[in-house]
């Protein structure tokens, strides 16, 4: 089995020019204590590297289960399953754990490869938040002061399809035919079906298809800032307060 250090050493520098849909990806996912950015921690994650000429076939996969040495919110638990008796007994220790984790997605920077994550704040946000917690170089400091590359498919959905309903990660690959490998709520089947939706996102809107990694950062605040106008209307109309937000 290949090693994802190995791969990614071994992966090739990517052109500015390269469009999304030929892109390499290092998809990331995480489950958490719970959803408080400052306060809660990571208990497991995900990192899956996707050469788009072997799709499925040629992914190479590297998880973490940590003790995040914080107790697991009952609501969290409720959704990933993991208790605090387990997290104790099989959990990794999380500055190992979190070093490797950042050290991984560094080195996928460097070869212009992005990190793609449904969400991507949240989890972008929560690894900052592990980092800072454990005295940590940051993602900025690693990358020497390059802009981060980020794929978020829920904001690129937003910006093209123009259907009603929820956009959790569960409904959005239903809506683009894409099958779950295993359950949602497991950072791993989560990271595989958020970086599966690439490919018909690409073909099915050839706007994303032409995306290319120079340009891929300013094409994702643009759609994300015309969605929260149209969704701060929305809640406008309703009486409720605006998102504020910026998109990474």
């Amino acid at each position: 089995m290949t090693n994802l250090k190995d791969a990614l050493e071994a992966a090739p520098v990517q052109d500015a020019d390269t469009p999304l849909g030929q892109s390499r990806l290092l998809g990331f996912d995480t489950e958490t204590t719970g959803v408080a950015m400052s306060r809660d921690a990571i208990v497991s994650a995900t990192l899956v590297l996707r050469d788009p000429r072997s799709a499925h076939d040629g992914d190479v996969i590297d998880t973490w289960i940590i003790n995040p040495h914080r107790r697991m919110s009952p609501g969290a638990s409720k959704v990933n399953g993991f208790t605090d008796a387990f997290l104790a007994e099989h959990g990794e220790e999380p500055i190992d754990a979190i070093e490797r984790i950042a050290s991984l997605i560094a080195l996928a920077q460097s070869k212009r490869i992005p990190l793609l994550a449904y969400n991507a704040p949240f989890d972008i946000r929560m690894l900052a938040g592990d980092l800072n917690r454990w005295q940590l170089r940051s993602l900025e400091e690693r990358l020497d002061g390059r802009a981060m590359l980020v794929v978020d498919p829920l904001v690129i959905d937003r910006s093209v399809s123009r259907r009603s309903g929820k956009r959790t990660l569960e409904y959005t690959t239903e809506y683009y035919g894409v099958e779950p490998d295993g359950d949602f709520h497991d950072a791993t089947a989560d990271t595989i079906a958020a970086v599966d939706l690439i490919a018909p996102m690409t073909t099915l809107y050839p706007q994303v298809g032409h995306i290319t990694l120079e340009g891929l950062m300013d094409w994702q605040r643009h759609a994300y800032g015309t969605w929260r106008e149209s969704y701060n209307r929305w809640l406008a109309g309703r009486g409720r307060a605006p998102v504020r937000e910026s998109w990474l």
